[in-house]
């Protein structure tokens, strides 16, 4: 039974899989465009074991290296922001114009301006993986200072805490659930704009191997770092949900509620 209930899930993909096996193999027989899923696992493998200048490690690590600074950029400042602008209610309205002007440009759309001011590499894309990650930083953390218990924030001023006080020892702990699942979602946007900037603009990383694979005319490879893609931010998701759920635990969160946290 437990067997089963493991096999479940992949009985969609392996059926997918089975479907485009076929139709790569005989409609798609005479197309240059097409790869069967066994010919992109062969393709997967060969990069698997490749080492050195522009293979699969140097690029997958490039682009993590990438996502990882500009979220921690834009996490850092969107979080301390949000905060500020959550407990403080002229401030929020002050800086409201500004930010639904501001956060609804795309991350891309920056792509240029910071070739400008950056050039081709790490800097240029952390700068517009920082951006996209910002703003739904912010949002997410201005809710959940909005949501601290005003009790909370009584007793902080009864007890003569500082602003800075309040928000180390009252605010922040109290917001930690809800800044994991902003956390979460962060995670997922730094990786995706940091595979499109590279596709766009910048000879690095997953997306730029991606780029390469098609003017090489390889779906196979193409496909291959599909995968690999789709892995890697398979295993990111699950190492959040896993550090989320330890922190609940941490906090004192009963198993079944830290279990309803992270879901």
């Amino acid at each position: 039974m437990r067997a089963l209930q493991l096999l479940r899930p992949l009985v969609f993909p392996a059926v997918l899989l089975a479907a485009l096996e076929i139709y790569a193999r005989t409609a798609g027989a005479s197309s240059d465009a097409l790869a069967p899923p066994s010919a992109a696992l062969q393709a997967f493998a060969a990069a698997f074991a490749s080492t050195g200048e522009g293979s699969l490690w140097q690029a997958t690590a490039f682009t993590l290296a990438s996502a990882a600074l500009g979220l921690l950029l834009g996490a850092g400042l969107g979080i301390g922001l949000g905060v500020a602008l959550g407990l403080s209610r002229r401030a929020a309205q002050m800086s409201f114009l500004s930010v639904e002007v501001l956060r609804p440009i795309p991350s891309v759309a920056l792509i240029p301006l910071a070739m400008l001011v950056f050039g081709f590499g790490l800097r240029m894309e952390v700068s517009v993986v920082a951006f996209a990650t910002f703003w739904p930083m912010l949002v997410l953390a201005q809710a959940a200072a909005r949501q601290v218990e005003p009790g909370l924030l009584e007793m902080a001023w009864g007890l003569g805490l500082s602003p800075l006080q309040r928000t180390v020892k009252i605010v922040l702990p109290a917001m930690v659930p809800r800044l994991f699942v902003a956390l979460r979602l962060g995670v997922a946007i730094a990786l995706v704009v940091a595979v499109t900037v590279e596709i766009a603009a910048n000879p690095n990383g997953m997306g730029y191997a991606i780029m390469i694979a098609q003017q090489s005319m390889e779906p196979a490879l193409m496909l291959a770092w599909l995968f690999w893609i789709g892995v890697v931010g398979y295993a990111i998701n699950v190492g959040a949900l896993r550090l989320q759920l330890w922190v609940a635990r941490r906090m004192g969160v009963p198993a079944p509620v830290a279990r309803e946290v992270v879901a």
